[in-house]
């Protein structure tokens, strides 16, 4: 049976959608969703940008409102905001496991281009690492 997961965070267009791109990765088996409190209206360049270096396009994913998913059930939430800056939210749908596996935002990042390339591959390797141990431990088979 597939293991249905959903990725939140509050503007689901980097730190959810990388972890959304990298699950899919993993497997393809996986049925991974991710949404956002306060949506964007778009997939962060930068986010996109940093993903594709390691092949992996989510250049066509669009910033959903958790809402969306408020009726369906899950084998795990996982948030992934940093509790530091951010109120995580709290999904009250039907779930398996509630997760958290923060991240710092890399949308905070300020400088050069390359000071903020620099930042979203720091934290898409965090996400990467992060969510392969987690895919390790809890859904490979």
């Amino acid at each position: 049976m597939k293991k249905r997961i959903l990725i939140l965070c509050t503007g689901n267009s980097c730190r959810s959608q990388m972890a959304e791109g990298f699950l899919k990765s993993f497997d393809d088996e996986l049925e991974v969703f991710s949404a956002g409190t306060k949506p964007a209206e778009r997939v962060n360049p930068f986010a996109v940008a940093v993903m594709k270096e390691l092949g992996i396009d989510i250049s066509s994913n669009t910033p959903e409102h958790v809402d969306k998913y408020i009726s369906q059930s899950f084998d795990y939430v996982i948030t992934v905001c940093d509790n530091a800056k951010e109120t995580c939210p709290i999904f009250i749908g039907k779930v398996g496991k509630q997760l958290h596996i923060g991240f710092e935002d890399p949308a905070d990042a300020t400088g050069t281009e390359k000071e903020i390339l620099s930042e979203f591959r720091r934290i898409r390797d965090e996400i990467k690492n992060d969510f392969y141990k987690f895919y390790e431990d809890n859904l490979k088979n």
